[in-house]
């Protein structure tokens, strides 16, 4: 019997795992991001990598090799993270995942590779893009994040290729997570959208936003909350996606005039969540700042959903 591949997507909200037979999803799992450190979230890995054998009837030893894609910057040789804001316990100096994610299963091969690269490998070889050649997909979740594919290759640069969510779309604007003013990711990042409706709220604007939460049994305010704020017309909530569809029309316009691409795909938690209508707002936002708007790229949403960096870190390990 062909062996397993799986395929972890490390996030700040939550981590999803595939496992792949033959290049088919045969098992998956998804658990809750740890908020107590780098320990919690390794062993989170770790458990949600068995519960998915567990539900394809598998065992660590049907395993070939795992592929984790993650936020930050990655030192795939030595098998570390560092710099990730939204995972905790590696936001700053290099902090090993790979290695000890590999003596939990059984000394398995682990590969690792940035999550929205991987993402965006998984859409490009299984998913939206799989007949373009030139592309850029941004995934917008607790962060912004992007990769390029360009000219049939995926992109990589010095390590940080396509990392869109950290250019600039208002000088001196909000503060995003990384600690800079004005980045998209300050306006289209779940993580900043609550923090800028905490701030609000404590301004004395009032939303519904954490009720829903709270109604949802969330300790955070997930893609799942905003889209039920929207549908119950939350002004703040309305106020704040509109934001995000701004600031991601001007980059990825700006994307699009430095770079003339056949595609664009958005996806990522909210963008998966918010689906075809949230793209379509965000081409439009999009399209009065392009340079040749008569030759413009096709605007996707995903067809892997939020799938598609679990599946891309599988393809990256052989899936």
């Amino acid at each position: 019997m062909t062996r397993l591949t799986a395929g972890v997507d490390l996030g700040g909200t939550k981590i999803q795992t595939v496992l792949l037979r033959a290049g088919e999803v045969v098992g998956s799992s998804r658990v809750l991001t740890p908020q107590s450190g780098a320990d919690a979230v390794v062993a989170a890995i770790v458990d949600a990598v068995k519960a998915s054998l567990a539900s394809a009837g598998a065992s660590t030893a049907d395993l070939a090799a795992v592929g984790v894609g993650s936020p930050g910057t990655i030192d795939a040789e030595q098998g570390t993270v560092a710099n990730s804001a939204n995972v905790p316990g590696f936001e700053t100096d290099p902090v090993p995942l790979a290695p000890p994610i590999s003596r939990a299963l059984g000394k398995v091969d682990v590969v690792l590779d940035n999550d929205v690269r991987v993402a965006v490998l998984g859409e490009w070889k299984r998913g939206a893009g799989r007949h373009h050649r030139d592309l850029l997909g941004v995934f917008v979740g607790t962060g912004v994040g992007g990769g390029l594919v360009l000219g049939g290759e995926l992109r990589e640069g010095r390590g940080a290729a396509g990392e869109i969510g950290h250019t600039i779309v208002k000088d001196g604007g909000r503060r995003c997570s990384c600690g800079r003013r004005g980045c998209l990711e300050a306006y289209a990042g779940r993580a900043r959208i609550e923090a800028t409706a905490r701030r609000w709220r404590r301004d004395g604007r009032s939303t519904r936003l954490f009720e829903i939460m709270r109604k949802r049994g969330r300790d955070r305010v997930t893609s799942g909350v905003i889209a039920d704020a929207l549908d119950r017309r939350d002004a703040v909530t309305a106020e704040l996606v509109d934001q995000a569809v701004w600031a991601l029309g001007l980059a990825l316009a700006n994307a699009q005039n430095l770079l003339d691409l056949e595609a664009i795909i958005l996806g990522g938690g909210l963008g998966d969540r918010l689906g075809r209508p949230f793209v379509t707002r965000v081409q439009k936002a999009a399209t009065p700042h392009l340079h040749v708007p008569e030759r413009p790229p096709k605007f996707l949403p995903t067809e892997l959903g939020d799938l598609s960096g679990a599946v891309g870190a599988a393809v990256m390990a052989g899936g």
